[in-house]
């Protein structure tokens, strides 16, 4: 699997954030199916306060930024999407420059149970 956990916020603005959840509630067809050619195999967003964390895993051997290349020059409806999501979101503090959507650092993966298989053949994988 090739995980990835990133992280940006809304901005600061009731109305945004409750249109963004609004749109994740019905995301459009296109674009579900976009990521899906573009190799996303899942995505979850989750949000606290303002603070979205994007958890999503990859078709083994792809790269994120192609992944998000593809999927963003997939057509004119996807590129709205895009757009339309961009202009609700802000880069977190700690972001690199011109990062948007910031990688989390793994600080911490709990170890399989003693006498258990564990799954080294799975490793999340960092930046």
């Amino acid at each position: 699997m090739n995980r990835h956990v990133l992280t940006l916020d809304l901005r600061d603005d009731p109305a945004v954030v409750a249109a963004y959840r609004e749109y994740h509630a019905k995301v459009w067809p296109d674009v579900v199916s976009s990521l899906q050619r573009a190799g996303v195999r899942s995505m979850d967003i989750y949000l606290l306060g303002r603070r979205l964390v994007m958890v999503l895993d990859l078709q083994d051997g792809l790269d994120l930024a192609h992944v998000f290349e593809r999927h963003a020059a997939s057509g004119a409806t996807v590129g709205e999407w895009e757009s339309l999501m961009k202009s609700f979101q802000q880069p977190a503090p700690g972001a690199r420059d011109g990062e948007w959507w910031a990688r989390m650092e793994q600080v911490f993966r709990l170890p399989a149970p003693s006498g258990t298989a564990s799954d080294l053949s799975d490793p999340v994988r960092t930046p």
